[in-house]
């Protein structure tokens, strides 16, 4: 195993992770966040997810798959395929299981039940997020052009950025101290390094792994976008501002991939 590689990987899903940080600063001197902005940043981030998806995770996927099985395209979109709905399928399976709740309909409306348990559903719902983004960023280092890698970085560090200042400012919104606020903000970025680690080890260990990690990757990212990000960006009828950020987020994620790679 390349260790060397792991190590960068990992090390880069870290630091895309604690891009959760920096979001989370203006929690000491902001009182809070409308549903307008909040939509606006999920938008974003939706946009930087879907282009990372499909050009940092699937396409890489694909030409890597045609390699290892002499140009052909139909096994490559099989393979490909199958990892895009593995993963999807994954992520579908945590969200039954895990209680969780969402970044607009669950804390910042006020639901009935206790802080404590309010907290830590919010917490599940950010891991379910933070996870597949980690992974993604370990397995496109495995890519043979690792400045996917870069790109993919990047991107998902772009996207946390305005995710943290999500978390830190709902939580404060419901009641917690801003210092416990920006803790808890931080703590989620954590989670992403987990899923790099494992998705960089993973590929690196047999190549043959790499078109099956990339896709599932790419699918566990689309299915976060399709089923979390877009439906609560889509409940207060600000459809617009979400769906501008969202074409906004994609653009700058594939200039940053087409510039790095």
């Amino acid at each position: 195993m390349d260790w060397m590689l792991i190590g960068a990987g990992t090390l880069a899903s870290f630091l895309a992770g604690q891009a959760t940080t920096l979001g989370a600063l203006p929690v000491f001197f902001m009182r809070g966040m409308s549903v307008r902005t909040q939509n606006a940043f999920l938008g974003f981030a939706a946009g930087v997810m879907l282009a990372a998806s499909f050009f940092s995770l699937i396409i890489p996927g694909l030409r890597a798959a045609g390699d290892l099985h002499d140009g052909s395209k139909v096994i490559a979109a099989l393979i490909v395929g199958t990892a895009i709905l593995l993963g999807a399928g994954t992520l579908h399976l945590l969200n039954r299981v895990a209680p969780h709740e969402h970044f607009i309909s669950g804390p910042m409306a006020g639901a009935e039940r206790s802080k404590l348990s309010r907290i830590w559903l919010f917490v599940i719902a950010i891991s379910l997020h933070n996870f597949p983004e980690g992974l993604a960023v370990g397995v496109s280092f495995g890519s043979p052009d690792q400045t996917a890698g870069f790109a993919t970085a990047t991107g998902i560090g772009l996207q946390n950025i305005p995710e943290g200042l999500a978390v830190a400012l709902s939580l404060a919104a419901v009641g917690y101290g801003r210092f416990f606020s920006f803790v808890v903000a931080v703590l989620t970025g954590l989670i992403e390094p987990l899923g790099g680690f494992l998705g960089i080890s993973a590929v690196t260990a047999s190549s043959e792994l790499l078109p099956w990690g990339l896709g599932f990757a790419g699918g566990a990212m689309i299915w976060v976008v399709s089923s979390e990000i877009i439906p609560e960006t889509h409940r207060d009828r600000q459809e617009g501002v979400a769906t501008g950020a969202l074409m906004v987020g994609l653009a700058v994620m594939m200039s940053l991939d087409w510039i790095f790679g």
